[in-house]
């Protein structure tokens, strides 16, 4: 008897979710009407993560042995980036000058130092040429110096070339083209070589306190997880890592940030940050039309003009004619249709972009979110215990699409402003775990925040009616003739998750089906990522409801994490039963550029970390 009446309450609710949507009702409404309409219907269970379900109110982790080993040390970096390695090799290159004995420890969820980076990337290398004068003379992977630099705007057929004027953001005389996963793996060995540890495969998956509220430190993540959430035979604790100062590193839209962001208030008196996605691809190209060192860049088509974005092309100088090229949607747009993935695959086939990839072979893939708030969306840096750099914060430069040289920098400033306190005969601070104020004091009076200031209201400037010309026009404006003095500070528009429209409003987007040849289909570019995950372990892609995605998501914006998502993680699938939808996670698939959690409009999916070493392999991208 039971089929009849689970159809019977199915069938009413799929009829009130229709007279909803025609009757325009509201998000929230359409959200509470679905719920006490289903609420007999009972919701697949998706999460089993136990940030979601405690393991203490969980039978089956009675008796398991939770005491987790811990180990001391002057200072623990979350991430193995730019910034962390910049921060740990100038800790030690200071530890050694002044002849003092400090403990560096970095961790660093992907399996190798440099598997999980991803960046275009044109390298401006002030802050590497800071931190290691000698880079040229200790082999720096930087083989392709910039030698042509082309700005375009497209139309549905065209190029309209675009001038760049001397002092533009744009402009990229003394850069380099790089592979930012060499140069992190490279800026991994100089560290090495100072002693720092580097601890690759271990995921920090939670902040330590003291009694005093100060940060003590982190925990590696646990293995030996059942998806189901219960424990397997081989179960370990993670570790503890303390310090006197924890630096958290952990790039974009970092998950331990997150919860410092809340437990500290630190963006009390900042704008929402503001992010993009980018994607990127690397191609093996007929070497007649290799041009090393030459830069690309367009903005327009197959955008509108009212979404943020831009494409990359660069032509990279290591023996063999390899082009890296990549597309970048500001998450902060509207049509809940628009999948930036194949807006990236149909812009490869404009007639400027095409004949370079014609007759190539793409060997790699890759996406990741990015920063795009600038320094109104910059939150406190400094709190007890503990510091954020890099890209965690957010230091990118939108308008130059360079963010590797502040971030390598807020790293170093770091290092200089907490190596002091802690070789200091006696510890000053008022907490257990050390507080450096001086740091946010040192970046504030650096170039890194001179150089952010100046194009503060770059991406803002996009918000108006005209969009991309308008922007270009207040750019060309305000910044090439009064390079960022205006006396106002412009500000967004709000979270990106807030932006979406319900999908009633908006008109659904038709791709063009892949080729096989220029354009390709998502599955098959996900398998270039080299991503992999254990696959009995509960998805790290968690929901706070598992109700949310049928009810909200797909009912007011028609499921668009099945769109935003550069992996194929997120699927809605029909009920066993055929009656009704639910959302299925392939969490296998996810490549770690956690724009789900940023784009989420009911903002019910947290990003956690999993097992430590699982996740793309990036491997000179």
């Amino acid at each position: 008897h039971l089929v009849p009446v689970f159809c019977l309450a199915a069938h009413r609710c799929a009829r009130l979710l229709q007279k909803i949507k025609t009757e325009h009702a509201t998000p929230q409404l359409y959200t509470a009407l679905h719920r006490r309409a289903c609420s007999t219907v009972s919701t697949p269970r998706i999460t089993t993560h136990y940030t979601i379900h405690p393991r203490d109110k969980d039978p089956r982790w009675e008796g398991v042995e939770m005491e987790r080993f811990a180990d001391e040390a002057d200072v623990v970096i979350v991430g193995g980036g730019p910034a962390g390695l910049a921060a740990a090799i100038r800790l030690k290159q200071l530890a050694n000058k002044h002849e003092k004995e400090l403990r560096v420890c970095l961790v660093e969820k992907a399996p190798q130092i440099g598997a999980h980076t991803l960046s275009g990337a044109c390298l401006e290398p002030s802050a590497l040429t800071e931190l290691i004068p000698d880079w040229k003379e200790r082999g720096a992977p930087l083989n392709t110096p910039v030698t042509e630099d082309v700005f375009s705007i497209l139309t549905e057929k065209y190029r309209i070339p675009v001038p760049i004027l001397p002092g533009l953001p744009m402009q990229n005389h003394g850069n380099y083209i790089v592979r930012m996963g060499n140069l992190v793996r490279w800026l991994g060995e100089q560290a090495e070589e100072l002693g720092v540890e580097l601890y690759p495969g271990y995921a920090a998956a939670e902040v330590l306190f003291h009694e005093d509220g100060s940060v003590k430190g982190i925990a590696t993540n646990d293995v030996g997880i059942a998806k189901d959430g219960s424990p397997k035979d081989i179960f370990e604790r993670g570790m503890e890592l303390h310090a006197k100062v924890t630096l958290f590193g952990e790039g974009c839209h970092g998950h331990l940030a997150k919860q410092l962001y809340n437990k500290f208030n630190l963006r009390e008196n900042c704008e929402p940050q503001t992010y993009a996605i980018g994607l990127k691809e690397l191609w093996m190209i007929d070497e007649k039309k290799w041009r090393p060192g030459r830069v690309e860049h367009s903005v327009g088509w197959p955008l509108d003009r009212n979404t943020y974005g831009g494409s990359f092309l660069y032509h990279l100088n290591e023996g063999e004619p390899l082009v890296a090229l990549g597309f970048v949607v500001g998450l902060d747009y509207t049509n809940p249709y628009l999948s930036p993935f194949r807006e990236f695959q149909r812009w490869k086939h404009h007639p400027f972009v095409a004949p370079t990839l014609e007759g190539g072979q793409r060997i790699a893939y890759g996406a990741r979110a990015l920063n795009e708030g600038g320094c109104q969306s910059i939150p406190k840096l400094t709190f007890p215990g503990g510091l954020l750099i890099g890209c965690s914060p957010g230091f990118m430069n939108v308008p130059k699409i360079k963010g590797t040289h502040t971030a390598m920098k807020s790293g170093m400033l770091a290092a200089e402003a907490i190596f002091p306190k802690l070789t200091a005969e006696t510890l000053d601070s008022e907490t257990a775990g050390l507080h450096v104020p001086e740091y946010a004091e040192n970046l504030k009076n650096s170039w890194v925040w001179k150089e952010l200031y100046a194009v503060r209201n770059i991406r803002p400037s996009f918000h108006n009616y005209f969009g991309l010309y308008g922007g270009m026009i207040y750019t060309g404006i305000f910044y090439w003739i009064f390079r960022g003095k205006e006396p106002w500070t412009l500000k967004h528009c709000g979270t990106d998750a807030n932006q979406l429209k319900p999908a009633k409003e908006c008109t659904p987007i038709e791709y063009p089906k892949p080729d096989g040849k220029i354009s390709f289909d998502l599955l098959s570019s996900v398998a270039l990522s080299g991503t992999n995950h254990e696959g009995d372990q509960p998805p790290h892609l968690t929901l706070k409801d598992d109700s949310i995605p049928v009810a909200r998501n797909l009912g007011i914006y028609d499921g668009p994490e099945q769109r935003f998502c550069p992996a194929g993680v997120y699927e809605y699938v029909p009920l066993d039963t055929g009656n009704g939808m639910r959302l299925q996670i392939n969490a296998q698939n996810c490549v770690h550029c956690k724009t789900c959690d940023i784009k989420d409009p009911s903002q019910n999916i947290n990003w956690v970390v999993p097992e430590g070493g699982g996740g793309p392999a990036y491997n000179g991208m």
